[in-house]
């Protein structure tokens, strides 16, 4: 498999190094606007995608849309894991030509957040008839961190409002003050060279519980990448989450 890095970060150079290891796999370009270094093209475009057999997007959330767009005229299936465009993901899908797109995004490809996310479902489900717990989300990363909150902290904010009935809504940013009952509290921290911790306080009158994901490095989230690449490349047609990948993954459970 051919694959084409966009955004050559962080994530774009262990990504490229876990390619390099592989046999099967092998690195066919290497796109992004800044940095000069090791670099085949700064956009990604018909030209610069030629040779590959699929994309894997560590960009950036402005370039996100016209990168979608060009893998869905060139019919280049794509893993997408920048963050901070969710918002215009319905837009962008009346945009692009849905007979030829084929990306899976996600704000974290990890197998082992996709673990820690369902425990978080399951235990929303069991406190969702236990009034007296709440629950709240916290985050911490590196310095360097583009977005704020996390797509992971997100990701993860969204599955205990799918769960728990009383709570309608995310508050974001540490709060001036009381936050309604119904929110859930989003709050982030940056220092350092942290890849990645993510929390859930469930907090009732008499005990308080928590899950917490802690990314020891970067390679969890590259190699599922890596793998997901795997996957999209043979699927038809069609806009992807990692619910999708892992129930392949795991046997359609």
């Amino acid at each position: 498999m051919k694959v084409a890095i966009v955004g050559y970060g962080r994530m774009g150079r262990m990504i490229r190094s876990l390619i390099e290891q592989s046999e099967e796999d092998e690195v066919s370009a290497i796109i992004d606007p800044v940095s000069a270094e090791d670099a085949t093209a700064s956009t990604a475009s018909y030209s610069s995608l030629d040779s590959s057999d699929v994309a894997i997007d560590f960009s950036a959330a402005e370039a996100i849309e016209q990168n979608i767009r060009i893998y869905a005229e060139t019919g280049i299936p794509a893993v997408i894991g920048t963050t901070g465009w969710y918002d215009r993901l319905e837009d962008i899908r009346r945009q692009i030509d849905m007979s030829k797109a084929r990306f899976i995004y996600s704000g974290n490809f990890s197998i082992g957040v996709q673990l820690f996310l369902s425990l978080v479902s399951q235990a929303g489900r069991i406190i969702n008839r236990i009034d007296s717990y709440d629950v709240a989300v916290s985050e911490t990363h590196h310095r360097e961190k583009a977005d704020s909150p996390s797509g992971t902290a997100l990701m993860t904010a969204s599955k205990l409002l799918g769960a728990i009935d009383r709570k309608k809504g995310l508050q974001i940013g540490n709060p001036e003050g009381r936050i309604e009952k119904d929110m859930i509290s989003i709050s982030s921290s940056r220092v350092g060279y942290v890849p990645g911790i993510h929390t859930v306080t469930i907090d009732g009158p008499a005990d308080t519980i928590e899950i917490t994901h802690t990314a020891r490095s970067r390679e969890g989230f590259a190699e599922g990448a890596v793998r997901a690449a795997r996957w999209i490349a043979g699927k038809p047609a069609g806009i992807y989450t990692m619910d999708d990948f892992v129930a392949d993954l795991i046997g359609g459970r």
